[in-house]
């Protein structure tokens, strides 16, 4: 795993699960840092600097994810919003460090840039195909996925800011808080 900010410092984080502005409302990671195997992270660069022709850059507000938290996030999900958490039985595509979650942010005022509905809302508006909303905020939910499917990348289907990188599958499932990971 290699650290995203490490390799693109203009990436911004707002990791959500190092506060408590989540679902949870609690504080999940000892640190708000974002790691992904080096495949995955290497795309994520080149998305952002694809997007800085249109005036964006990226936000990520996950990728890695320790196993625990993923068993945390499942005991605490009612039965009818399970679809929005992986179930711990089998590993999530974040506890492999394959998947990140990612917004965009205006390059010029540094802004986060409004997609439609918020990370981690566990509704309709959150899919990536929603229809409502403004034609700006399909738009740009459109041009993150296109470019995200072209560095390798599929859209998780409730949720316009997952994105699975193509080789998730071949990484172990790993269960180790980020200070573990490397020294900052």
């Amino acid at each position: 795993l290699v650290e995203v900010v490490v390799l693109e410092p203009a990436i911004k984080l707002d990791i959500r699960y190092a506060g408590t502005n989540n679902f949870m409302g609690l504080q999940l990671y000892d640190e708000p840092r974002a790691f992904l195997q080096r495949p995955a992270a290497e795309a994520v660069v080149r998305v952002h600097t694809l997007l800085k022709k249109y005036g964006f850059g990226l936000i990520v507000y996950d990728a890695y994810r320790p196993w625990y938290v993923t068993k945390m996030f499942w005991d605490a999900t009612p039965d009818q919003q399970k679809m929005f958490v992986a179930d711990p039985a089998k590993g999530s595509r974040h506890n492999r460090g394959g998947a990140v979650d990612l917004g965009l942010y205006n390059l010029e005022t540094g802004e986060v840039v409004d997609m439609g509905s918020d990370y981690d809302e566990f509704s309709i508006r959150a899919f990536p195909t929603y229809p409502g909303g403004t034609t700006e905020q399909r738009e740009r939910r459109d041009l993150l996925r296109l470019l995200m499917i072209g560095e390798g990348f599929t859209v998780y289907p409730e949720e316009w800011w997952h994105f699975d990188y193509r080789d998730w599958r071949k990484y172990p499932i790993l269960n180790r808080r980020f200070s573990e990971l490397s020294p900052r």
